[in-house]
C-alpha cells in the first residue's frame, strides 16, 4: 500500500509520515529533501537556483548518500529549495527515483507538496496534513532555535507565507489537495493525536485493500 501525505511548510506531515511508516513497517521518504539536496547542490556550486537547465543537470547527479546531510535543514537552503522545485525540468528529473522508492514492497509512506496528485496519484491512501500559518510559522521558530539559530516570528512567518505562496502558485505540480485526500488540520492538536487519526484511517484502508485486518497501532 502507498501511502502520501501532502501539505505547506511546518505542517508536521514529517514527524507524521516517519511515525506511520515505522507502525505499518513501510519505507519512508521525505521528497521535500530531494529538493533540498538538489538546493544545496547548485548553492554550493555557486549557481542560480532559479535557473531550470543548471538545476536539473545537479538533480540527474544527485546521490542518495547526500540525503543525509544535516546542512540540507538550513532556512537559505529551504528557501532554494522552493525555488528549485517549482522548475519543471527539475521535477521531472526526480520523479522516477521518486516511484521507484513508492513501490517498494509491502508499501511506502511519502511526505512533501505533491506526492498524492503527481508523484503517486494511484496511492491507496492520501493525506493531506495542515495548520494555521501562525501555528506552522511557531513551530517553524522553534525547529530553527534548537538548532540554535536566531530568527523572530515575524520574520519566520513572512518566510513561511512567501513558501506557501510560492508552493500554491507554481504552474508544475502546485500544492493542493488531492480530490480523494483526507485533510487533517494539525492546528491545536498533539503529534500524538495526528498520529492516532492517521494510523486509523490507514488501517481502515489496508483492511480494504488486503481483505483483511489492519495494523495494530502497537
Amino acid at each position: 500500500m502507498i501511502v502520501t501525505i501532502d501539505g505547506p511548510a511546518a505542517a508536521g506531515k514529517g514527524t507524521l509520515a516517519r511515525r506511520l511508516a515505522t507502525a505499518l513497517g513501510y519505507v519512508y521518504l521525505d521528497t521535500g529533501v530531494l529538493y533540498r539536496a538538489v538546493a544545496k547542490s547548485v548553492l554550493d556550486a555557486g549557481g542560480d537556483p532559479d535557473d531550470g537547465a543548471e538545476a536539473a543537470a545537479h538533480a540527474e547527479a544527485l546521490e542518495p548518500a547526500v540525503l543525509e546531510d544535516p546542512g540540507l535543514r538550513g532556512e537559505e537552503v529551504g528557501d532554494a529549495a522552493s525555488r528549485v522545485a517549482a522548475l519543471p525540468a527539475v521535477r521531472t528529473a526526480l520523479l522516477a527515483f521518486q516511484r521507484r522508492v513508492a513501490a517498494t514492497p509491502p508499501g511506502a509512506v511519502l511526505d512533501g507538496r505533491d506526492t498524492g496528485t503527481v508523484i503517486c496519484p494511484e496511492a491507496e491512501l492520501k493525506l493531506f496534513v495542515t495548520a494555521s500559518i501562525e501555528e506552522r510559522a511557531r513551530r517553524r521558530l522553534e525547529e530553527l532555535r534548537s538548532r540554535g539559530e536566531t530568527h523572530k516570528l515575524p520574520q519566520v512567518l513572512a518566510e513561511v507565507a512567501a513558501r506557501d505562496s510560492r508552493d500554491r502558485a507554481r504552474p508544475t505540480a502546485p500544492l493542493r489537495p488531492a480530490d480523494d485526500a483526507v485533510e487533517i488540520d494539525t492546528t491545536g492538536m498533539t503529534p500524538d493525536a495526528v498520529f492516532e487519526r492517521a494510523l486509523l484511517l490507514a488501517g481502515e484502508r489496508l483492511a480494504v485493500v488486503e481483505g483483511g485486518s489492519g495494523p495494530s497501532g502497537k
